[in-house]
């Protein structure tokens, strides 16, 4: 194993508590996470609106230049001519790049695997659970809806592989594209964090 995998990507089935690993993960490691905090970075970058920024992590580009407009506060001529959607991808790389040159961090989301590929001190995670487990974990922590939690899960997820898939050109969840996947119906929140931390802390 190569040495010093000091920056922890989490790419994450909806419901499969990947962002409640890259927690802890930060947390036992004392070494910032980025999630809701890279987005505002993001937003001071480009202007959009955090909650757009949010929501087109998960659409691949393709919604109409009126449903921009309101996303985006600052002025269109810094976009150079690109569509919102391909300039928030880069301005999305570039923070993510910015992040990763300061130090040892958790990134859950954002294509950050793709983005941060040829980078010899990344780990690259993917987790991902039965359908059970995740409906039964995204009503308890988010209620329920008018969708069903099978369909919820189904429209997240399909959203975040078409997203993924016109921005990298490969496929979401493919086990070859991440050092480790795991399965947290099975291992369990805590497992997946130990395992995480000890092959970082082994490759000090």
């Amino acid at each position: 194993m190569e040495k010093n995998k000091n920056i922890i990507t989490i790419s994450r089935e909806f419901g499969s508590g990947g962002r409640s690993i890259g927690k802890a993960i930060a947390n036992e490691l004392q070494i910032p996470y980025y999630d809701k905090e890279l987005i505002m970075q993001v937003a001071k970058k480009t202007g959009f609106d955090p909650k757009y920024i949010e929501e087109q992590g998960e659409y691949a580009s393709g919604k109409t230049f009126l449903s921009y407009l309101s996303a985006f506060t600052g002025r269109s001529d810094v976009m150079g001519g690109m569509s919102a959607a391909d300039f928030l991808w880069v301005m999305q790389q570039q923070v993510i790049l910015e992040l990763a040159e300061k130090g040892p961090c958790v990134i859950v989301g954002r294509c950050a695997d793709y983005i941060l590929k040829d980078r010899s001190d990344c780990l690259h995670v993917f987790v991902h659970a039965d359908e059970a487990f995740r409906a039964e974990r995204i009503v308890r922590l988010y209620g329920q809806t008018e969708k069903s939690p099978k369909e919820r899960l189904k429209d997240k997820d399909t959203r975040r592989s078409v997203n993924y898939k016109h921005f990298t050109g490969r496929e979401w969840g493919k086990c070859q594209n991440y050092h480790l996947s795991l399965d947290s119906s099975v291992l369990g929140i805590d497992k997946c964090v130990e395992m995480i931390v000890n092959i970082v802390k082994e490759s000090k």
